[in-house]
Parts: C-alpha cells; structure tokens; sequence
C-alpha cells in the first residue's frame, strides 16, 4: 500500500500520467510566453522548453523510485550543472552540448547573478551574457515541484501553488510590455479547472466505489457528460470575458521588479544635443569627431531627431508620430518598414562625446567592438521611427561599431508633386514667435502643391538669409534657438546665423502651415566631398541641422534652408524692420552647455548627487540581497512546502474539537515521526501493532503504555479531559526528541524531509474507505 495513488488502480497510470504531463506543460507554457517581451529572438523558448522537459522526467522518475526531498533536490542540481550549458549558455561549451569548466563557473554565479544582470539590461535582451539561465532555472524548478505534487499526491490543487508562483515571477522579472495577458490568466484557469476536475473523478476512492456499484458504465458516461459540458461553459464563458476585458478594460499600471531596480530608459534626461551646436563649430571646427567607413554616395550622418518646441529648445516629444522618444534597446531586424539600398558603414569614435550614437541611413542591425562593447551594447538603444541612437554610458574616443543599414531613396520634386503632406500627429508646439505665421504666409503664397510650398520656406530662408556662426572673425550671431533669437532673426533687417536658427525657423514656419516637421542635427559632406573614396571625416564644419517634412506615400523629405557659408553679410544692420508686429517673447534661453557623459546633466546635479549618495551602495546591496535571497527561497521550496505540510497536519491534531480526536492525533502524530525515520508501520494496522513495530525502534515499554492509553481515551465510555490531553501530548514530544536524540543529524534531516508519513496517511485513508 505504499506505491503511488497512480499506480494502485489497474489501467489508470497511463491516463492520470497523460493528463498531469499535459497539464503541467499547458500551465507552465503559460508563464513561459510571458518572457517573450523580455528577451530577443527564440532562444529562451529552447532553454524554457527544455527545462520543462528535464523537469517533467526528473520528477517522475522521483516519484517511480520513490526518492525522498534530499534526492530530488540533488538530482535538480545536478542536471542543472550536467544539462544547463547546452540550453542557457551553449557558447561556452563544447560543440554545443559538453560542460566546460567556463561553463559550470558562470552557472554558479548566475545562480546568484543571474538576475540582476537580467533586471539591469534593458529589454529585449540578448541571449548571451548568462540571461537564459533565469528562465532555465525557473523553469526546471517549477517543472520538477509541480509535477512531483502533481505525481505524489492524491489531489493535484497543491500542485498549482508552484505553478503560480512560476507566473508570478515571470511577471515580476519581465517587462511592462505584456503579452496577451487576458488570454494567459484565461488558458491557466481553464487548464486547471479541467484538470482538477479529471483528477477528481479519476481518485482511486471514487473508482473502489463505483466498481462495487451497480450502473457503472451509465454513471461514468453521465460524469463524462457533465464534465465535458461544465469545461465548454467555462471555456465559453472565459473567452467572452476575456475578449470584454481586452476591449473595455482600462490600462493599468503593471509593477515590476526592473522599475525599481534600473528605472525606465528616458531619453529626457538628457539635454538637447541642439543646444550644443556652437560648441561643436568652435572647439572643433577641423578636429575629427569621428570617421565613417563604407558612406554611401549623398548619404547623411544622423544624431539626433527633434519635434518638439516649447519656445526655448528643440527636443524629442514626450509622445506624437514619429515617437522620437520610443527607444528600445539595440537588436536585430530594427527598422522594418524601411526600403531603399542595403550597405554596411563603420563608424570609429574620435572625440565625440555625449550619449547620442551616430547613425546612418534606417539601422537594421548594430554591432560593437572594442574594448567596451559589451558595454556599449547593453546600454544601447535605437529608435526605429526616428533612426536615432543612443548609448547610456556615453560614447568616446577609441569606441568603434559597424551598423547594417537601409540608405533611404530620397524622391524628386517631380515625384512627389501630386503627394500631400502625411496625415501625422505631431506633438503640440508652445513659444512659437507670432512673426513666423505671416511670414510663412507671405512665402509660400505663389505655391501651389505641397512640395512647392515646403520648397518656397527653403528658398525664402536660403535666399533671404546671411550665414555666420558668431565666433571671433564672424558677424555678430547669438547661439541659441529659443523664442526670442527666433524672432530676432526673422525681424531683423538682415536674417544673420547658422544652422542652428534657420533649421528650428524653417520648422516652425511649416507647422504654423500644418506641415508635420521636426529638425534633424547631424553630418554630411560639401558638395565637392560627396565622392571621397566612401570615407567621411565628421568635424564641426561639416556638422548641420536641416528639417525633414512628411509626404504621403515618400516618408520623410530632407530640407536645407540654411544659406550657403560664403553668404556672408556685407556689414552688420541690426535695425528692425519696418512696422515690426508686437512679439510675446520667451524668456532667453539658459547657458548652453554640452550634452556630456551620462549623468553629468548639469553641474548643479551633479553636486546634488554627491550631497547625497545613499542610493549609491544601498541600490546594489538591496538588488543583491533580494537576488540571493530569492534563489535561495526558489531552491529551498520543495523544502519549506513539505515542512508547512507537516506543520499543520501537527496543529490540526492538536486543536481538534473532540479530546478523543485530540489523543487519536497524538497517537498518529507519534506514528507518523517513527515513519519518517524509516520504521515501516503496515497501514491499517492497530495502535497495539503499530505500538510493537514502533517500539522495537523507539522506546518500547513507553510507546506500548501510550498506546493502550489512547486506545482507552478513544473506546472508553468518557471522553478525557483537556489535561490528560496535555500530559499525552507531552509524553509523545519525548518519544519524539528521544527519536531524534538517537539520530545522527543527515538521518533527522532526511526524517523532516521525509514523504514516507504523508503516502502513508494516504494509504490508510483508502484501506479505512475500503
């Protein structure tokens, strides 16, 4: 009577072990989904799938063999070790498959590591760098304890609690970006509703009786019956729930461990690389920022992509079309929806500084080398709408990478002459100087389609204006782009400045048209150098800001409205034009400083950080803690769930409402702990033949008085009173700890671990039913 439920009942192994295997593999795969937001490519599916596998077989060859908690735990970890290079960390092995010795080093760490690395690169990640190990690891653990409950137990409800802490961590490990939630929650109730519901018409008590009963065959066919119409209810009315939920449900905030270990990427942390324009032009004006080898023909270098003005700078928005704030870490396949000719660039970094990555053309793929590419690559990000990239540890000098990319085909005037603008939402602009409306008026009034129009602002600001940068030689142009030097540019007698004015006024003009606009900050070569041998040198001369505009159907159309750098002009005139309309003018725009090295924001903040540097060390050593606490509580489950299990089968005997119940479970109690320690007690046996087994083991002449004493309490015309229960108790605690006094420390630990009493109290439930 000792074998497994599953085994005991003639014809059923097969089906039960079919159904616990599918159901466990339906629920887990739920959780398993859930990483798709986290990682990038299928890689995790190859080491989650073959965790699950590894699991399911591990722990029925536990349950077959009957191996005790020690034995499984052992066997968990060994596989771990054996197995768990060739799914989570296949590069550091041997013809993919065989251990090394770098292999079973990271797998120690990152049983610790793991996590944190996992939680501080920012999603989708790579495969590599040891972060398949987390849903390896997680998998195999939830695999082996659910499917050991699910095989050793008569009901299979104790098996869910793994399962849902599988999905509960899954959820806390990923991303806010879920992955069809609703139907996750949905599949997991359905899955095991059904299967609580077939292992409880499958228990062996239920079949002992209903073969003894007459109408088998009409009884089980009418269970049937009802079992498959109760889970077509259900199925029927999760899905209709679940497609309400999707359509009607607000958005809620999704709390996850990444948030408040490294808060979100936001790109408006960073200043306006706009801002530092003029720094760019005087301190290297021939000093070379960085080379790119491989440029195409007419190609452009791209920095940075700003659509939002709020009257003192040009930035990226918080939100809009285009999303120029949308950025996702750096992987491959980026940039989909983009047409035009396939090449390949290098870029080596000389001295450019600041987070925002060159980039050329639509990036299809980036790839870093160097002494920091890994990391570059883990705090890389790329924007696929706008085509910009940053790098949050900042580029420097001797930084390298090669980007795979799509050269966009620009179209002719001609082809694009019947095209409206694109029907884009763009973000809302603020501070925009009241002159620039007229003004655009005034220029486009002869134009006719919308290309003529857009043409007619280049050629009104090219025409119109005189080129100069301010510096020392130079006519007088103060940097900036905000409001006020906005209107002082176009309400002067002469439009005096560089890029940095023409390009943001240009872009104002059109929106004030409602032309969808945003300014591009970058590179590209004078027209005689657009054939230099495919090797572009980026300095500070050859730096420029021009404005892109959005057609139907041709995507977004480079502009160049700053005038040539030989238009210089003749003499300075500051003098207002005539009749000048009254302005509302921003306030001037705050010192420029230079977008330098992530944190270094501004110098204020800085000295504010290093006031306080408590977050400093308390961030890492609570990240630590919480990791290794973590791994420690996940490997340490099976053992805390057969504890808690035992514990309170202890406290219901004890608080049992009748004093006879109460000795009759201190009588089990006693027999269940000389189980436990391997003394084999017959099911369904007596208290005076179980006392005569127990006690050749443990105590004899005690363990035989205390059996005819309960024997008394339970069959004696009086119940005993509360205290004769006390002294019981008390006299079966000495037994015990004289057990356990008697015992070197592995066999007490293998005593607490121990499944022996709770089969056995399974047993005797199904001889008492019989």
């Amino acid at each position: 009577m000792n074998r497994l439920a599953v085994l005991q009942i003639p014809g059923a192994t097969w089906r039960r072990l079919i159904a616990d295997v599918s159901a466990i593999v339906l629920l887990l795969a739920v959780g398993i989904v859930g990483f798709a937001a986290t990682f990038d490519g299928p890689s995790y599916i190859v080491a989650s799938a073959g965790a699950l596998v590894l699991g399911l077989a591990l722990a029925w060859v536990g349950a077959r063999w009957r191996w005790g908690i020690l034995s499984l735990a052992g066997a968990t970890v060994a596989l771990y070790f054996l197995l768990g290079g060739a799914l989570a960390l296949p590069r550091t092995t041997f013809l993919g498959v065989v251990p090394t010795l770098e292999t079973w080093r990271q797998l120690a760490i990152g049983v610790v590591t793991s996590w944190k690395d996992l939680l501080t690169t920012v999603p989708p990640v790579d495969a590599g760098d040891g972060h398949l190990i987390v849903p390896f690891l997680t998998t195999l653990v939830a695999a082996v304890t659910t499917a050991s409950l699910a095989f050793r137990l008569r009901r299979a409800a104790g098996a869910l609690i793994p399962a849902s802490l599988y999905i509960a961590g899954e959820i806390l490990m990923g991303t806010a970006q879920t992955v069809a939630p609703v139907v996750q929650g949905a599949l997991f109730v359905v899955v095991a509703v059904i299967w609580l519901s077939l292992r409880t018409m499958w228990s062996p008590e239920r079949t002992a009786v209903e073969a003894a009963a007459p109408g088998v065959d009409a009884s089980r066919a009418a269970r049937l019956r009802r079992l498959v119409s109760g889970g077509i209810v259900l199925a029927l009315a999760t899905g209709a729930g679940a497609a309400v939920a999707a359509t009607a449900a607000p958005p809620t905030q999704r709390y996850i461990l990444r948030d408040f270990v490294v808060p979100p990427f936001d790109i408006h942390d960073y200043a306006s690389p706009l801002q530092s324009w003029r720094k760019y032009v005087r301190d290297f004006k021939t000093e070379p920022l960085f080379t790119v080898t491989g440029f195409p023909k007419d190609g452009r270098v791209r920095l940075a992509t700003m659509d939002a003005y709020d009257g003192v700078v040009y930035n990226v928005a918080e939100d809009g079309a285009g999303s120029s704030s949308a950025f996702t870490a750096v992987r491959s396949n980026m940039s989909p929806e983009a047409e035009g000719s396939e090449t390949k660039v290098r870029v080596d970094i000389e001295n450019l500084s600041g987070v925002w990555l060159p980039s050329v053309g639509s990036a299809r793929d980036i790839t870093f080398d160097g002494d920091r590419a890994n990391d570059l690559r883990r705090g890389a990000h790329f924007n696929d709408a706008t085509g910009t990239a940053v790098v949050t540890s900042g580029v420097r000098s001797g930084d390298a990478y090669t980007i795979d990319t799509i050269i966009p085909r620009i179209p002719a005037d001609e082809q694009i002459a019947d095209e409206p603008f694109a029907p884009l939402k763009m973000p809302k602009q603020t501070g925009i100087p009241q002159a620039l409306s007229e003004i655009a008026s005034d220029a486009t009034e002869d134009a006719e389609t919308p290309i003529e129009q857009a043409r007619a602002l280049e050629s009104y600001l090219q025409t119109d204006g005189y080129f100069s940068h301010g510096l020392a030689d130079d006519v007088y142009s103060p940097s900036g782009h905000g409001a006020a030097r906005i209107n002082t540019l176009v309400s002067n007698e002469q439009m005096v400045g560089d890029d940095e004015q023409y390009a943001v006024a240009m872009a104002l003009m059109a929106t004030q048209l409602g032309m969808p606009a945003r300014v591009v900050m970058g590179w590209h070569p004078a027209e005689g150098e657009k054939d230099a041998g495919g090797v572009f040198t980026a300095t500070g001369d050859n730096m420029h800001a021009w404005v892109e505009i959005a057609f139907e159907g041709a995507g977004w159309v480079p502009f160049d409205p700053t005038p040539d750098e030989d238009n210089e002009p003749s003499q300075q005139n500051t003098k207002p034009r005539a009749n000048p309309k009254p302005q509302v003018l921003q306030p001037p725009p705050p010192a420029q400083e230079p977008a330098e090295l992530p944190p270094a924001l501004a110098e204020e903040r800085d000295q504010d950080e290093e006031e306080d540097p408590g977050p400093d060390w308390l961030g890492p050593v609570l990240l630590w803690t919480a990791g290794g606490l973590g791994t420690i509580l996940l490997l340490m489950s099976p053992f805390l769930v057969v504890g808690g299990i035992k514990a309170a089968r202890r406290t219901r005997r004890l608080r049992a409402e009748r004093t006879a119940d109460r000795v009759s479970g201190g009588w089990d109690e006693l027999v269940d702990r000389a189980v436990d320690y391997r003394v084999s007690v017959p099911p369904g046996s007596t208290r005076a033949e179980s006392a005569t087994v127990v006690g050749e083991a443990f105590d004899g002449p005690r363990v035989a008085t205390l059996a005819q004493r309960a024997d008394a309490d339970v069959y004696g015309p009086g119940d005993p009173t509360p205290e004769d229960v006390d002294t019981f108790w008390r006299e079966i605690d000495e037994i015990v700890a004289g057990m356990a006094g008697g015992s070197t420390f592995w066999q007490r630990l293998r005593a607490r671990l121990s499944l022996r009493s709770l089969r056995r109290n399974r047993a005797n439930r199904s001889v008492r039913r019989r």
